[in-house]
């Protein structure tokens, strides 16, 4: 284990109080500096809102200042907090010149739990501490406020030797666990884990479940898919920009559309348009990424704020990457070809048994392969066999350009057809989409366990990208030829090139999204969930096994 001594000397006070209620809580929220809201964490703040945003200092009846929102900090504690509330003492008389009497108040949500205590421990605890930092900011202070904002009701916590005494070990343990780069085992079956903001970046348990804590399928704790979505903007020579909470998105003057802040994820921008620096500020603040492509819908890169926190994912990723990538990059190959049998199986219109059992032998021979070189054979192997049959995967397309076609394998520069262009689109799409979940688990998504890190390509997201291309970017082309929404028209034949117009663009896109949106009973965990979901889920064990959690890396695979 590190040293304590690597921990910074100040703790913030209320991670005492996420310490007391998980050390694993405090460990991701903490030191990996990881964190998502709830309907719990939003109401807490907007119960803080009186003692956060009014002044900080006013007068009581009796004329003694009452202090709201007060910094507090002690080195030999090694704490630094903020009082909601500090009042005087009104039972206690203050005597000139002798340490004034004062009473700290904490605002929580809800109402008091009906236990002797009058509060949980987690809350207590918090409460103690901002006493132990007033005690040694020179006040005289031996119990505290809880102020529950449901119920409106005051209860009274006193700081009696018990309680000092646990809120003391409890900082000495919470110091040890912040010196360990790994996060302390999660919680079985807890009930703790229902109204946790963190169950979708814990994943309580599926990481039990998979290293043999828990045998029961996993609740399903993973939180709803958020109602925001990305915003693209394909309109060349469009203006995005911010007026208060909306954003807007105009040309020469002409209004184009607009959308509210919290209903947008990403911003993705198409060729030649403008972002104002307003925004840009205001989306690296909200932590929603700024992804670039060319007019042509290359994928070229994401404008994010600081990366995360947790730094000691990113030095096992490195470490990991150079010294053995191969049990990563074999599941995830083994992952592709198992979906690209599955889509071939599902959508042929004809039998391709043989087909069908040389791709099951290939994604055997892949989990089992003893090198990246003879991996990218099987690999290689696979898809030309699966591009083969693609053709059989599609309605007759006799009218769009380049058809019909045969597929030798993948061309992409240019796209001889129409079908490799949509494929190309599609793929750039789900890359974009892996290398923003890789980045907000705390990845680099430049370094991968199977691509190579070369010319500043995403490797990572690329990596991760192989086991969802036929699940999400295939069945994307599949869906939008069969259905015919696209037509000859969306397509412009350039050369020996074909690309997409802007309306063919949309077309696709609506299509990708709508297919990231739809549901999926996960594999391993047995409850359902959407790709868009199945990414980050995948994204976070990846994390698990370099972080030492699990054992091994499973691929997402459908039957």
């Amino acid at each position: 284990m590190s040293q304590t001594s690597d921990v910074p000397e100040l703790v913030p006070a209320r991670m005492v109080n996420e310490f007391a209620y998980c050390p694993r809580l405090f460990h991701i929220e903490w030191v990996q500096r990881l964190f998502a809201d709830n309907e719990f964490t939003v109401d807490g703040r907007w119960q803080h809102r009186s003692v956060d945003e009014e002044a900080p200092c006013s007068q009581g009846d009796d004329g003694l200042a009452v202090i709201r929102s007060l910094m507090l900090s002690s080195e030999k504690l090694g704490l630094v907090g903020k009082a909601d509330l500090v009042e005087p003492d009104a039972n206690s008389e203050q005597v000139p010149g002798s340490e004034p009497s004062v009473v700290p108040v904490d605002f929580k949500r809800g109402s008091p739990p009906d236990i002797p205590e009058g509060a949980y421990e987690p809350e207590r605890v918090q409460l103690c501490v901002l006493g132990m930092l007033l005690q040694e900011a020179g006040y005289h202070c031996d119990h505290g406020i809880i102020w529950f904002a449901e119920s409106r009701r005051r209860v009274r916590i006193d700081f009696d030797q018990s309680l000092v005494t646990r809120t003391q070990e409890l900082l000495a343990d919470l110091r040890e666990v912040a010196a360990d780069p790994k996060p302390p085992p999660p919680f079985v079956d807890s009930s703790k884990c229902n109204g946790c903001s963190l169950t979708g970046i814990c994943l309580p348990d599926e990481t039990n479940m998979l290293v043999g804590r828990r045998t029961r399928p996993p609740r399903r704790l993973l939180p709803n898919d958020p109602g925001s979505q990305p915003l693209y903007v394909t309109e060349p020579g469009a203006y995005v920009g911010r007026k208060g909470e909306r954003i807007h998105i105009s040309k020469r003057g002409e209004e184009l559309g607009d959308t509210r802040l919290i209903d947008v994820s990403q911003v993705c921008l198409f060729g030649n348009v403008q972002l104002s620096s307003q925004l840009l500020r205001e989306l690296i603040a909200r932590e929603i990424p700024v992804v670039w492509f060319s007019t042509g819908g290359w994928f070229q890169g994401l404008t994010t704020g600081m990366p995360t926190g947790n730094i000691q994912l990113r030095c096992r990723q490195f470490s990991r990457a150079e010294a053995d990538p191969l049990p990563i990059a074999r599941r995830m190959i083994e992952g592709k070809i198992r979906n690209s049998r599955t889509l071939l199986r599902r959508n042929s219109r004809e039998t391709h048994q043989r087909a069908l059992d040389s791709l099951a032998s290939l994604a055997s021979a892949a989990a089992n392969a003893g090198s990246i070189g003879s991996l990218l054979g099987h690999e290689g192997t696979a898809a030309r066999m699966f591009f083969a049959r693609f053709p059989g995967l599609l309605r007759p397309a006799k009218d769009l350009p380049g058809c019909p076609f045969s597929f030798e394998g993948r061309r992409r520069r240019p796209p001889p057809d129409a079908v490799n262009c949509l494929l190309s689109y599609s793929y750039s799409l789900l890359t974009k989409d892996c290398a923003a979940t890789l980045i907000a688990v705390g990845f680099d998504p430049l370094l991968g366990f199977l691509h190579r890190p070369r010319f500043g390509r995403p490797a990572l997201a690329l990596d991760l990208a192989e086991e969802f291309r036929p699940l999400i970017a295939e069945s994307t082309v599949i869906t939008v030829v069969n259905n015919g929404e696209v037509a000859p028209t969306d397509f412009v034949v350039r050369g020996k090139g074909v690309m997409l117009t802007q309306k063919g663009r949309r077309a696709v896109l609506r299509a990708y999204e709508r297919r990231l949106r739809s549901e999926v009973t996960h594999p391993i965990f047995g409850y359902r969930v959407t790709y868009r979901r199945a990414l980050e889920v995948q994204a976070r064990l990846l994390g698990a096994l370099l972080m030492d959690e699990i054992d091994e890396y499973t691929p997402f695979t459908t039957r």
